[in-house]
């Protein structure tokens, strides 16, 4: 039996399993095509004529168009994407032990550390009496996930402070009820800093579960950067990214991965701003940095959430090779989050933002300089001696004013002068329209930079009704990059409606491919039991996850790009949003076919009959892979409990005489492929 995913839509079926019955009776054909074109309601519903012309290749689709972009909010990278399992591995949180228990003879320590921006540590001496313990015990990120059968890395880095008796640490994976589901006994010789590591496998699932480890031994040990790490990461790598996290992105075939941020780029303070320079280089020694969104949301307030930059510039660059997605790093412009920072104090002066303007041009040499230059060598040590490509720098996040456009420009004459082939992205600042994007544009088209930045965070009666947003923007200036959207219904669910309406947006984006180059959907991951924003795309717990119908209908506009724009006309008319329809289509070269996507957002059915026009009269039409997301009930959602309530169905239409016939449910959104 076939997974549910992957099911025949059974309405749809039956109509195929007639139309195959009767392929052969000439009459058949006849008939059928009279009504078609007569118009006759269909008992399913009302027919519904477009034309695709197909005589007339249109804009390019660039292979950037529909992409990702994480930033680290709802603990999307430490506890999430980053397969780091403990919580505060170096003791250097503000508060030193937070995230930690500890029991016996404990004691924090900073003199003569091992990592000179991480100075913290702590030594495990012996408590003086065989039957009371000294030790630690790490909660992780909301617990620990272990899974049976699975094998864990967990490595430290200590020091003897007996080197004529040789120390012996238990470390143990402790359930939910505190019983023992994994254990092994490390032995530390050595009176030097070294690290040591072992495998531990799991006896047992735990979702909620502690990481405890035990002094065995009289004397003193000095331990730091206590890590705990599944084996089996995303392409089996040591400091790896959890693997299903990691797929799901893989599987939606991005075109552009755009990171860090978002805010935590800027901040909330310039101090606490996403500094590329120090996420790379030895991972120990990395330091620490307070997360932006750890108290943003007062009901949703997480003082535990830091950056340990695990997950840096270097592992996002190779995220972003490994997905096949062009990376898109986003830099600071020297203004920290203007929301929360309304005095220009808090802000770099222009006199004394040359820093960071280095730090662009030194991003661009660390991400594609030879290994013989400072930054490229840097990036060949860490494993890497070959360029990653960059193409792209965007410059600032959700910045306004003229002291954005001030900061700015020195960026772009910087860049255009030391790396032309690199393109820029301006920001329209953080709203879709208004003072501070009617500012915007016309200064980032002075500035040329290469694309705009547009965020909208909005309700599905904005998304409806932007679908012809493009249709008359000024194709002179800079592209646009859609970088942020997201449809917030009433409780800001991920249900199927928002995902209908973002497809019906989409269809616009699509349509107007030749000046929309990239879009992507944000915020990207939530952890179900430490979020501070939503809806997101991906949420998941500390053993599994569950792919949101908003994801679905990403992969499904990425899975069929295509490479250039089709003119799909309703009566003379792109098919915007008349008796709730939208659409658009795209050819694709490289598989030589049609693709047509379809929204009916209606509850009624819709018999759509798309007639190819221009085509050459030895041209012979098949059907390809057809696929629909179809829901009922708008505000279903998946969940970690059942997650494939709302995913893609293959569909099966008809071609007959170059018309496609689509019996299109109500509420649904189609991607129909129609091969040469």
């Amino acid at each position: 039996m076939e997974p549910k995913h992957l099911q025949i839509n059974q309405s749809t079926d039956r109509c195929t399993r007639t139309y195959r019955k009767h392929y052969k009776n000439g009459f058949f054909v006849f008939l059928l095509a009279f009504l078609l074109a007569s118009g006759v309601r269909a008992q399913d519903g009302q027919i519904v004529s477009l034309n695709l012309d197909v005589e007339n290749i249109g804009a390019t689709v660039q292979p950037t168009m529909y992409g990702l972009f994480i930033e680290d909010i709802n603990f999307a990278a430490d506890g999430g994407l980053y397969a780091e399992l403990v919580k505060n591995r170096s003791f250097d949180f503000p508060q030193n032990l937070m995230g930690w228990k500890t029991f016996g003879n404990v004691k924090v320590m900073s003199d003569n550390a091992p990592f000179p921006n991480n100075p913290t540590y702590v030594a495990l001496s012996y408590s003086g009496h065989s039957q009371k313990y000294t030790g630690i015990e790490n909660e992780g990120f909301t617990g620990i996930g272990f899974k049976k059968g699975e094998t864990y890395r967990f490595s430290v880095w200590a020091k003897n402070e007996n080197p004529d008796q040789e120390q012996k640490i238990r470390i143990e994976f402790i359930n939910s009820t505190n019983s023992n589901i994994g254990q092994s006994e490390l032995v530390i010789k050595e009176n030097k800093w070294k690290q040591y590591e072992l495998i531990i496998q799991a006896q047992a699932t735990e979702e909620k579960g502690r990481l405890r480890i035990f002094l065995n031994s009289p004397g003193t040990l000095l331990i730091d950067h206590v890590s705990l790490f599944p084996t089996d990461t995303w392409k089996g790598r040591k400091n790896g990214l959890r693997k299903d996290l990691a797929q799901a992105l893989y599987d939606i075939k991005p075109g552009i991965f755009r990171f860090p941020g978002g805010c935590i780029v800027e901040g909330t303070d310039l101090e606490t701003r996403y500094n590329w320079k120090k996420s790379v280089g030895q991972v120990e020694n990395r330091p620490l940095n307070e997360n932006r969104w750890h108290y943003t949301f007062r009901d949703r307030f997480f003082p535990d959430y830091f950056q340990t930059y695990g997950l840096g510039f270097f592992e996002y660059f190779l995220l972003s090779e490994d997905i096949g997605a062009e990376p898109l790093p986003v830099i600071s412009v020297g203004l920290s989050c203007q929301f929360q920072n309304k005095e220009m104090e808090c802000h770099v002066p222009l006199n004394e933002l040359q820093p960071y303007v280095q730090d662009a041009i030194d991003l661009i040499e660390f991400a594609n300089g030879p290994v013989t230059s400072t930054w490229g060598k840097v990036r060949a040590e860490m494993g890497h001696p070959e360029p990653f490509n960059l193409k792209f720098l965007a410059v600032g996040n959700e910045q306004w004013g003229s002291e954005y456009v001030d900061r700015l420009e020195p960026f772009v004459k910087a860049i255009r002068q030391k790396h032309p082939e690199i393109k820029i992205i301006g920001s329209a600042g953080p709203f879709s329209d208004g003072e501070y994007f009617d500012y915007l544009w016309p200064e980032m088209k002075k500035l040329k930079v290469d694309l705009v930045d547009e965020h909208y965070y909005k309700d599905p009666d904005w998304f409806l009704k932007n679908a012809s947003r493009y249709d008359s923007y000024d194709r002179k200036g800079p592209a646009v990059f859609a970088g942020e959207y997201a449809c917030h219904v009433p409780n800001r669910s991920n249900n199927f409606y928002s995902a209908m309406c973002e497809a019906a947006f989409m269809t616009g984006l699509e349509r107007n491919a030749d000046i929309v180059h990239m879009c992507t959907y944000a915020p990207l991951f939530a952890h179900v039991d430490a979020w501070q924003w939503r809806p997101d795309m991906i949420w998941y717990d500390n053993l599994k996850l569950v792919r949101t119908p908003n994801y679905y209908v990403q992969q499904m506009y990425s899975h069929n790009s295509g490479t250039n724009v089709m003119n799909l006309t309703w009566e003379g008319k792109p098919v915007t949003g008349q008796e709730g329809l939208y659409a658009s289509a795209v050819y694709d070269a490289n598989e030589k076919c049609y693709i047509v996507k379809v929204v009916n957002t209606g509850k009624e059915s819709r018999n759509v009959n798309i007639q190819l026009t221009g085509l050459k009269k030895n041209n012979t039409l098949r059907l390809g892979d057809c696929t629909a997301l179809h829901s009922n009930d708008r505000d279903l959602e998946n969940s970690l409990e059942n997650p494939f309530e709302v995913v893609p169905q293959r569909v099966f239409p008809t071609m007959i005489n170059n018309q496609l016939n689509i019996n299109l449910n109500g509420q649904t959104f189609g991607a129909y492929k129609v091969k040469l």
